[in-house]
C-alpha cells in the first residue's frame, strides 16, 4: 500500500513539474544541497520532517569499504521514550550527523531487541521505549538517506520478552498464542534465565522470523539487515530436548549448529527474495571457539561459503595485549576464513573499554587504561589489510570522556574509508 501511494504521488509530482516549470536537466542530490536545506530550516526555526531522497525504485545504498556503527535500543530510553516526533527527529539527526562527520557510512540501527519493534509492525508489539504514534524507523531511514548514509536494520531474531511482558501482551500476537499454548510453551519458545527465546529447531519459528524480515523490507527503504551474536542462549540440554528427541540427529551440538545455519540461511534467502541488492550481515563473537562451544554458530561456513551472508563482523573487542585473544592474532584468524569473494570481512571494534580495566584480558588487564590509541591503531590495521570496520557503539564513542581518542579514530576512518558505493 505504501509503495502504491508513493507511486501515485510521484505521478502527480511529475505532472505538476511539467505544467509549472521550464524543462531543465535533473540535478542529483549533493552534500551541498542537503546542508543548504538544513541551514535554511535552522535559520527559520521551523521543523520539517527529513525527506527520503531515495524512492522505492532506487537500489539500496551500500559502500565498497564499510565503516559501520551500532546504534543500540538502549539509546531509545533517552531519545524516544516520552519524546515528541520533533524531539526524536532532532536527536536522530544530531547522532547521524556526528557519525557521518566521523567518517561512518553505514548505520546498524536496532529495530528489534526482544521480539518487539521500533517501527510500525503488525507482527511484533512495540518496544519498551516506543510509546509514541510516529514511526521511529521511518524517521531514521529518511534522516540517514538524507545524509547519504546506509541503514541496516539490526535485530535479534531469537531473544524474546520476560514473563511479565509476555503476560501483558494482547492475545492477538503470535508469540502470545505460543506462550498460552501448552504444546508450544516450552518447545517453540523456551525460558532461559529471565527471558524467553525462540527455538530455531521448528520450521514455524523460522517462518515467524522470516515474516518479520519481509515486513520491514516491504515497508521501509532499508539497505540491509544485520544480526549479532544472540544465537542459542544456553548449552543446557533441556532447552530443546523435545525437538531433539523427535529429530533424526544423534549429536546435540551438530544438530544445534545445523539449526542455526538453517535460520541464518532463511534470513539471507528472505532478504534476497525481497531485493537481491540488499545486504545481510552477521556479527558473531570475536573469539572463534566460543561461537562453536557456546552458541553453535558455524562462522567458518558462513564466512567461506556463499548463501549465508554478504558480510561478517566478528566482535574483536580485545586489546593488542589481551592474553587469550590479542587483537592482531584474532583478526588474522578471521582473515584466514574469509576465502569467499561474496562475503566481506568487517572487523568490529569497541570504544566502551577505553579508560577502563579489561577484566578478562589476563596480563593485558590495564592496557585500555594506560594507552589511548588502541582503537585508532585497530582501525589503521583494518584499513591496511583492506578490511571494513564497525564501531560499537555510538553512545560510548561520543562520550565526553574520550574526546581525544575519538578524534584519533575519526582521522583514521576518514583517511581510509571513502564513499565509493557498491
Amino acid at each position: 500500500m505504501k509503495r502504491i501511494i508513493l507511486a501515485l504521488l510521484s505521478i502527480v509530482m511529475v505532472i505538476l513539474s511539467v505544467s509549472c516549470t521550464e524543462p531543465e536537466t535533473q540535478k542529483s542530490h549533493t552534500d551541498s544541497d542537503i546542508s543548504l536545506n538544513e541551514q535554511t530550516v535552522a535559520q527559520l526555526g521551523v521543523y520539517e520532517p527529513t525527506e527520503n531522497i531515495r524512492s522505492d525504485e532506487d537500489p539500496p545504498l551500500n559502500f565498497e569499504k564499510q565503516a559501520g556503527m551500532w546504534f543500540t535500543y538502549m539509546d531509545y530510553l533517552d531519545i524516544l521514550r516520552g519524546k515528541s516526533e520533533k524531539e526524536f527527529t532532532e536527536s536522530v539527526s544530531e547522532r547521524f550527523e556526528n557519525a557521518k562527520e566521523m567518517g561512518i557510512n553505514t548505520l546498524y540501527v536496532h529495530v528489534r531487541a526482544f521480539n518487539d519493534s521500533y517501527y510500525k509492525s503488525g507482527i511484533f508489539p512495540k518496544g519498551e521505549y516506543y510509546d509514541g504514534d510516529y514511526d521511529p524507523l521511518e524517521i531514521m531511514v529518511n534522516t540517514a538517506h538524507g545524509l547519504g548514509l546506509s541503514v541496516h536494520a539490526w535485530l535479534n531474531p531469537l531473544r524474546c520478552q520476560t514473563d511479565e511482558q509476555l503476560k501483558a501482551l494482547d492475545d492477538s500476537y503470535l508469540i502470545k498464542k505460543w506462550y498460552n499454548d501448552k504444546e508450544k510453551n516450552g518447545t517453540y519458545i523456551v525460558k532461559t534465565g529471565d527471558y524467553w527465546y525462540l527455538n530455531p529447531a521448528y520450521s514455524e519459528v523460522l517462518s515467524y522470523i522470516s515474516d518479520g524480515i519481509r515486513e520491514i523490507a516491504e515497508n521501509y527503504s532499508v539497505d540491509g539487515f544485520h544480526i549479532d551474536d544472540y544465537f542459542y542462549p544456553t548449552t543446557g540440554e533441556t532447552f530443546d530436548a523435545a525437538a531433539f528427541s523427535q529429530s533424526a540427529g544423534s549429536d546435540l551440538s551438530s544438530w544445534r549448529t545445523e539449526n542455526i545455519s538453517r535460520m541464518v540461511k532463511t534470513i539471507y534467502d528472505t532478504v534476497k527474495a525481497e531485493n537481491p541488492d540488499m545486504l545481510f550481515g552477521i556479527s558473531p563473537q570475536g573469539n572463534m571457539d566460543s561461537n562453536y562451544t557456546d552458541q553453535y554458530a558455524d562462522v567458518k561456513a558462513w564466512a567461506s561459503q556463499s548463501g549465508y551472508c554478504d558480510y561478517i563482523v566478528p566482535q574483536i573487542y580485545f586489546g593488542f595485549e589481551n592474553e587469550s585473544c590479542p587483537f592482531e592474532k584474532t583478526a588474522d584468524s578471521w582473515q584466514s576464513l574469509n576465502i569467499c569473494e561474496e562475503v566481506k570481512l568487517v572487523i568490529g571494534i569497541c570504544t566502551y573499554k577505553i579508560g577502563n580495566e579489561d577484566k578478562w584480558a589476563g596480563s593485558g588487564i590495564d592496557e585500555w587504561k594506560e594507552k589511548s590509541d588502541i582503537v585508532s591503531r585497530q582501525a589503521e590495521y583494518c584499513a591496511q589489510n583492506g578490511l571494513g570496520i564497525a564501531v560499537y557503539s555510538y553512545d560510548s564513542t561520543f562520550s565526553d570522556t574520550i574526546k581525544d581518542e575519538r578524534t584519533k579514530l575519526s582521522e583514521t576512518i576518514k583517511s581510509n574509508y571513502g564513499g565509493e558505493q557498491q
